[in-house]
């Protein structure tokens, strides 16, 4: 039986996280960034109550790119989606499924960013947030485990904003999942990433045993060719290279120059260990002419969007164009995570080429690694780019006994290294066994009296650049 709730309160909090080395990707570098929480409590029909959270980094410049927004307009963007959800969900009146509360708010949620010159991607950020803590609240007072909850669909998901699938699809796609024990590790390697030598991705203490890789691109055919062979080179040291992703962040705003890398990538010997074990591209394009532009020749190759992936349409209108796939995000909702992949699923048992990929870098240890992993493993993904750990040291922003309270309740995640506690990879992937736990992945919580309140800009900061 799916259970239908209310939400009766929404805390928005937040923890400033220093990163241990500088992440750049596309054209931005960031050092430093805040990490959003949510709790909830929920009331179920009848009577009892649950308490449910999550956490994700708020991350500048990539949810909006646009250059006349600085990162701190970015960031406070974010910021305001989640006060403008939070205002939404709280405004529901009487009682409806998880996703049903998600489904008749996100329109709405929308709309009232628009008016904040908030683009959708942002947009959907608060709703992601809160979805996942409500999720969590749902399975906690429910005493399931987010495999077993998602399996028999306690949430109520349906295809009302998918009119692609149907209802009876859905809930064979749900049914039919199991957990993932293992979950590979993909390590990425940032565009100011160290590359040889010491400390380079040769190296097994910087690259923690991994055996598939992501490598950022900058927008320059000829630059990005001739890193990548460098590139190459390093990984051809290497015992085991299962698979290699490219990361254009959107980089590519010309389509010829975009093709000119594919040449190359084809043709060049030099290129061959990266062409050989590549698996696809990812978000090469602006997102705008992403949706405006045809891959054409180009889908001879296996391309994926990202950061178009703004909408619940977003998937389908890039497979029309030509896209094969679509990253699998928390951060971007964990309801359409879930759609895209039945559409996946659905797509393939007809005889087409059509996947979900894995990539995050804000999952940071703690609630926001744990949930985005176990969602990946639920739908089948067997690697993803997990190595935010690789710029932000464990939990070294967190109080020690929140620290230590995670590497109790998940031994098989974190490990405890000269007094920090990390996150823990064997053999190159992560155990998916401690997720089981009731609640969305989590027997562990934040110290919430180390948070902050979430500072909330007021609707006239976020149009300053209008």
């Amino acid at each position: 039986m799916t259970p239908r709730i209310a939400v009766r309160d929404i805390a928005l909090f937040e923890r400033r996280i220093p990163f241990a080395r500088p992440f750049r990707f596309g054209a931005v570098t960031i050092e430093a960034a805040g990490q959003a929480f949510v709790r909830v409590e929920i009331a179920f029909e009848n009577g009892e109550t649950a308490i449910g959270a999550s956490a994700e980094m708020i991350v500048p410049k990539w949810f909006d790119k646009r250059p006349d927004r600085t990162p701190e307009r970015t960031a406070d963007d974010l910021r305001r989606s989640l006060a403008i959800a939070r205002d939404l969900y709280l405004s529901a009146v009487g009682f409806d499924t998880a996703f049903g509360l998600h489904a008749s708010r996100y329109a709405a949620q929308l709309e009232a960013c628009a008016r904040e010159d908030i683009p959708p991607l942002a947009a959907g950020y608060g709703p992601a947030e809160i979805d996942k803590a409500i999720f969590d609240a749902v399975l906690c007072g429910s005493d399931r485990n987010v495999f077993d909850g998602l399996a028999a669909n306690i949430v109520g998901l349906d295809a009302r904003l998918t009119p692609d699938l149907t209802d009876d699809a859905i809930t064979r796609f749900l049914s039919a999942r199991r957990r993932g024990k293992h979950v590979a590790i993909r390590h990425t390697v940032g565009m100011d990433d160290k590359v040889d030598g010491e400390g380079g991705i040769a190296d097994p203490r910087e690259t923690s045993g991994a055996r598939y890789y992501k490598l950022k691109l900058g927008g320059d055919p000829d630059k990005d060719a001739a890193r990548l062979i460098t590139i190459g080179r390093e990984l051809q040291k290497l015992p085991t290279v299962d698979g290699i992703s490219l990361d254009a962040n959107e980089q590519y705003a010309d389509p010829a120059a975009l093709q000119a890398l594919c040449e190359r990538l084809d043709r060049d010997p030099a290129l061959a260990s990266i062409s050989g074990k590549l698996l696809y591209i990812e978000q090469p394009m602006p997102r705008e002419r992403t949706m405006q532009t045809p891959l054409g020749a180009l889908a001879s190759r296996d391309f994926i969007i990202d950061e178009a992936d703004d909408g619940y349409d977003a998937f389908p209108a890039a497979r029309s164009l030509g896209y094969r796939g679509v990253s699998l995000k928390s951060c971007k909702g964990i309801y359409k995570a879930l759609l895209n992949a039945a559409r996946a699923a659905q797509a393939t048992a007809n005889d087409e080429r059509c996947f979900v990929t894995a990539e995050d870098l804000t999952c940071q240890a703690g609630l926001g690694v744990q949930q985005d992993l176990a969602l990946g493993a639920f739908v089948g993904v067997t690697h993803a780019e997990r190595n935010g750990h690789h710029y932000v040291d464990g939990f070294s922003s967190a109080p020690v006994h929140e620290a230590r309270a995670f590497l109790a309740a998940h031994p098989d995640l974190y490990r405890s290294d000269d007094g920090a506690i990390r996150l823990a990879i064997h053999d190159g992937a992560l155990s998916t066994a401690s997720l089981g736990a009731p609640g969305f992945a989590a027997a562990a919580q934040p110290d919430w009296a180390s948070l902050s309140p979430l500072v909330l800009p007021t609707p006239d900061l976020t149009k300053e650049h209008t």
